[in-house]
C-alpha cells in the first residue's frame, strides 16, 4: 500500500494537532505521489470520522470495544495490524502517541524519531527535522527503514485543505484478542483548564522565582484570567509541588507556540526555552539582568514581579472593562 497513515486517538478530538497531520501526511503523499489515510481509535472514533474525512483519501475507524479505553498493549496491537503496510506513520505529541511510536516502529521493523517540526520525502528516503541543543540547531534525521514512524511537535504543520469529496469512512476489522497484561484500575481525570496548553494562544508561566504554590493563584492566576490565558510553569515548579505536572512546558514538558508566552520569574535554562522556540512572542519579568531568557524575548522588565503585576494587573483591568 505504501500509503501516508495518520492515527489520532479519539480521545483528544480532532485538535489542532490532530489538523497538522493532514497537512504534513497530504505533503508527504504529494511527494511520494501516494495517498493519505487516518485511522482513529478509541471510542467516539465513528463520530469523530465525519470531521476528519474531507481532509484525507480514506478514514479507517477502529472502534472495537477493547479500544474504548487506551491500554497500551491492546492498542500497539490494534495500530501494528492497521498501519503494517503504510510508508509513513504520522502521530501527535499527546502522551499516548509518543508512548507508542517507539515501540510501533519496533513492531514493524521500521524506525522512529519524535518531535519532528518538519517531514519530507528526498530521493525517497523520509526525513525528518527536530531541534537539538536545546533549539539552538536542528538536525536533519533519515529513517531509511520502512515504516518511518514520526510524532509531531503541535502547530508546526497547517491543516491541509478540505478536499470537495471526503474521504471514503470504512470500518476497521481487528483480529487481535484483549492483552489481559495491564489493565486500567482507576482514572482521575485533573483539571488543567479551558483548553490544552498545545493549543492556547496566551500562556502565563511562572518558574522557581516564584517562591511557592500560593503566588501562582494568587499573582499569576488572577493575570491570566484577565489575559485569556493559560497557565504553565517550569520542571523545577512542578518538582516542587507548587502546580500540577501537567503545567510543565519544556524538554521534559509541553512544547508550546503561543502568540503570547509570559514568562515570569524564569530564568531560561536551556531545557525550558527548547519548549517555547516555538513561541511568537515572548515577554518577560526577572529580577536578573543577566537571566538567559532576556537573550531570546522580545519584551522583557528586570524587575521584583511581586510589585510589578499589580500594576500590570490594574492597567489590564482598566483596559478589559
Amino acid at each position: 500500500m505504501n500509503d501516508i497513515v495518520i492515527c489520532v486517538f479519539a480521545s483528544g478530538g480532532f485538535d489542532k494537532a490532530a489538523q497538522g497531520l493532514t497537512g504534513a501526511a497530504r505533503r508527504l503523499a504529494d511527494q511520494a505521489g501516494t495517498q493519505v489515510n487516518a485511522i482513529l481509535f478509541g471510542a467516539g472514533a465513528g463520530e469523530l470520522a465525519s470531521e476528519v474525512a474531507p481532509f484525507v483519501d480514506k478514514v479507517v475507524v477502529a472502534e472495537d470495544p477493547q479500544l474504548a479505553e487506551y491500554v497500551p498493549e491492546t492498542s500497539l496491537t490494534a495500530m501494528a495490524q492497521l498501519t503494517g503496510d503504510a510508508r509513513v506513520v504520522l502521530l501527535s505529541n499527546d502522551t499516548y502517541s509518543q508512548e507508542i511510536a517507539p515501540r510501533l516502529a519496533h513492531r514493524l521493523r521500521g524506525s522512529a524519531v519524535g518531535d519532528g517540526i518538519g517531514v519530507e520525502v528526498q530521493d525517497g528516503v523520509v526525513r525528518v527535522t527536530r531541534q537539538v541543543y536545546g533549539g539552538k540547531a536542528q538536525a536533519v534525521i533519515a529513517l531509511k527503514r520502512s515504516p518511518a514512524v514520526v510524532w509531531l511537535r503541535s502547530r508546526s504543520f497547517d491543516p491541509a485543505p478540505a478536499r470537495t469529496a471526503a474521504g471514503e469512512i470504512v470500518q476497521a476489522k481487528l483480529e487481535n484478542k484483549p492483552d489481559t497484561r495491564t489493565r486500567i484500575v482507576e482514572r482521575k481525570q485533573e483539571d488543567s483548564g479551558a483548553a490544552r496548553l498545545e493549543d492556547a494562544r496566551i500562556i502565563v508561566a511562572g518558574g522557581r522565582g516564584i517562591g511557592g504554590s500560593e503566588p501562582f493563584s494568587k499573582e499569576l492566576q488572577p493575570l491570566a484570567d484577565l489575559l485569556g490565558a493559560q497557565m504553565a510553569a517550569t520542571r523545577a515548579a512542578c518538582d516542587a509541588g507548587w502546580v500540577p505536572a501537567t503545567w510543565q512546558v519544556g524538554q521534559t514538558g509541553k512544547k508550546v507556540a503561543p502568540e503570547l508566552y509570559l514568562a515570569i520569574a524564569i530564568s531560561g535554562a536551556s531545557q525550558h526555552l527548547a519548549g517555547i522556540s516555538e513561541a511568537k512572542n515572548i515577554a518577560a519579568i526577572n529580577t536578573d539582568a543577566e537571566a538567559p531568557i532576556f537573550k531570546h524575548c522580545r519584551f522583557g522588565v528586570v524587575a521584583d514581579y511581586r510589585k510589578l503585576l499589580p500594576l500590570v494587573r490594574e492597567k489590564l483591568g482598566a483596559v478589559c472593562t
